[in-house]
């Protein structure tokens, strides 16, 4: 019997393998880098193990400090969670080697599938050696880890070279092997996936579908089980490709098949030999606990005969901090409140008051909706999110809400080109008019509760100004004998906290929280206060490239220097935040008259990075 577990990952997942093993009594063990010292994951566990540097390369990669973290500690077996080591088949050696328990598959297995061109060549598909104007569109693809990195859509063969290297560099970065492969690109086809549950007695388990279709940047948002609307021979050739893939490794544990289904036909992709990030949608459905299962597995337990029975429908949104209008740029800061309403399963990392770094992936938690009916489920889980508390940097909850509703999902007609239709209707802003002067309201309560903030005339209206939505908002209100009044709206109720008002008939409520003197939310609506005097010296040249977000600076286009004739949309250089590169690119054809960035910086946001000087 597995006494103790060391997690070899972070954040959410070693929360939720935690979890799971507090339900069963067995202790737990967390890994941090420098940058993790305070994180969720090494608090609640039972004990927790240094890894010194906060780069991944420098400790979650580093399956030498993770297996002595491990002996150290007393523990008896390791569970990798997904991503960083978690498909490294010489760490699962390096684990079993050091007498513990591996909680995954044999690393045979691993080796034949972890690689995507190795698991191609067993299942008989061949990758694109030799691409030609033909064969566009391709996709450049990491042979190692997921999440979408080290991924690239290639639609011209003069881009070929240029994806390929950036694919190298960010799959090296994220995974440790700079492997990658180039095969067709299949458009209008929906993701679909098969969980796989196999013990050490021969039986194996499929546990349904779940279609993962909405993608940005072949990365996973909103993910479902079961899968909508495949035919029942689809489904059974689904579940026997998975079958036949696991078996033909010998594979234990669990496992995801993932497919892309389009035209009634379903295109193998690669089988994931690891638990998915999205795995909770299926132990809702079925009703079981995968990570117990993975433990009871890995002890030598036999499944039963035949898996539990399916029941109603569930859906996953993952909350990013990440900001979808501005290219998806990752965001960081403190998490200042996170909350959903009551019945909605939330997995996160992060706690009230733990701050987003800028060294992991941007995932801030997974929102999940079970209920008897897929319409249900869904409106269920956007109703939860329309109305959870998500306070501090911004995030994309808006899409995800707005996603859930858009009536290409509810009809079940999406595929994974979702965002590339709909990103701007889903991303335009509609922000509540009335939001800014809630704000005001409570700040004028709570800067006046101590009776120090009435004493100008009457008639004299005070002014607030915020921005909203990427736009500024001025507001205007009195204060009276008889109370606060605004403009053609009537205000109910105003304290530091709440605010009420009512317009033309209708009341509404507004939920006011401040962190720090210009950050606000009211309601989903974040705001920043504006001063009344903007600072002059806060102006930069025009033609400025500021940094998007914080990050590393990883390269500069070749060649560039100061004096360069550029063109618009030009990359000019690259930059590394949360294991993803984000290209910047010239504003507009012109000059580069400076150039700041050197490969290695760390920048912050709004560091400036270089100024076109258009003609």
């Amino acid at each position: 019997m597995i006494s103790t577990v060391l997690v070899a990952n972070r954040g959410e997942i070693a929360c939720r393998v935690f979890r799971t093993c507090r339900e069963s009594g067995i202790r737990t063990v967390a890994v941090h880098s420098d940058a993790d010292e305070n994180a969720l994951h090494a608090r609640v566990a039972d004990a927790a193990v240094r890894l010194p540097g906060a780069a991944s390369a420098d400790t979650y990669l580093r399956g030498d400090l993770i297996v002595k973290a491990a002996v150290a500690a007393g523990a008896d077996a390791v569970h990798p969670g997904y991503g960083f080591l978690s498909e490294n088949a010489d760490f699962a050696r390096s684990v079993t080697d050091a007498g513990l328990v591996w909680i995954g598959p044999p690393p045979e297995a691993i080796e034949a599938m972890a690689s995507k061109t190795r698991a191609k060549e067993l299942l008989g598909i061949a990758p694109l050696t030799d691409v030609t104007e033909t064969d566009l569109p391709v996709l450049v693809k990491a042979a190692a880890g997921g999440g979408g990195r080290g991924m690239r859509v290639v639609r011209r063969l003069a881009d070929l070279d240029a994806a390929l290297t950036a694919a190298r560099a960010e799959a090296a970065s994220a995974f440790g092997d700079g492997e990658v492969f180039v095969e067709p690109y299949v458009e209008g086809g929906r993701h679909v996936e098969v969980q796989v549950l196999a013990d050490t007695h021969g039986t194996v388990w499929t546990l349904g579908t779940r279609d993962c279709s909405l993608q940005r940047r072949h990365q996973k948002v909103i993910e479902e089980a079961p899968a909508p609307g495949l035919s029942a021979p689809l489904t059974e050739d689904l579940y026997g490709q998975a079958v036949r893939a696991a078996r033909a490794v010998g594979y234990v544990g669990a496992g995801t098949v993932e497919f892309l289904v389009a035209d009634g036909r379903a295109h193998f992709l690669e089988m994931n030999t690891r638990l998915q990030v999205e795995h909770p949608v299926t132990e809702a459905v079925f009703g079981v606990d995968l990570v117990a299962l993975q433990i009871r597995i890995a002890e030598g337990h036999a499944l039963d005969t035949d898996p539990p029975p399916a029941r109603g429908h569930a859906v996953e949104a993952r909350l990013y901090a990440e900001d979808p209008v501005n290219g998806w740029a990752p965001q960081t800061g403190r998490l200042h409140r996170l909350a959903v309403p009551d019945g909605i399963r939330l997995d996160t990392g992060y706690t009230d008051g733990d701050d987003i770094g800028v060294h992991y992936d941007p995932m801030i938690a997974k929102a999940v909706a079970h209920a008897p009916t897929r319409a249900e489920a869904v409106r269920r889980l956007a109703g939860a999110l329309e109305r959870a508390a998500v306070h501090g940097p911004v995030t994309n909850r808006d899409l995800l809400v707005r996603s859930l509703r858009h009536e290409e999902f509810t009809s079940a007609r999406m595929d994974t080109g979702f965002y590339d239709r709909h990103l701007a209707d889903l991303t335009s802003p509609a922000p509540d008019p009335l939001a800014p002067l809630a704000a005001a309201l409570a700040d004028a309560h709570g800067r006046s509760r101590f009776g120090g903030g009435w004493r100008n005339v009457p008639s004299q209206p005070q002014v607030k100004r915020y921005a909203m939505a990427g736009e500024e908002h001025e507001v205007r209100y009195r204060h009276t004998r008889t109370g606060l009044t605004a403009d053609g709206v009537r205000v109910v109720h105003a304290d530091a906290r709440l605010v009420v008002l009512e317009s033309d008939g209708v009341r509404r409520r507004y939920d006011v929280a401040r962190y720090g003197d210009d950050r606000i939310h009211v309601n989903t609506t974040t705001l920043t206060a504006l001063p009344r005097f903007p600072d002059p010296t806060a102006q930069h040249a025009p033609g400025s490239l500021l940094a998007p977000m914080p990050g590393t600076v990883v390269r500069v286009a070749e060649g560039l220097t100061e004096g360069t004739t550029v063109q618009a949309g030009q990359p000019l250089l690259w930059l590394e935040a949360m294991k993803m590169e984000h290209r910047i690119t010239a504003p507009a054809t012109g000059t580069l008259t400076e150039l700041k960035a050197i490969p290695g910086q760390q920048v912050t946001v709004g560091s400036l990075l270089a100024v076109v000087q258009a003609p």
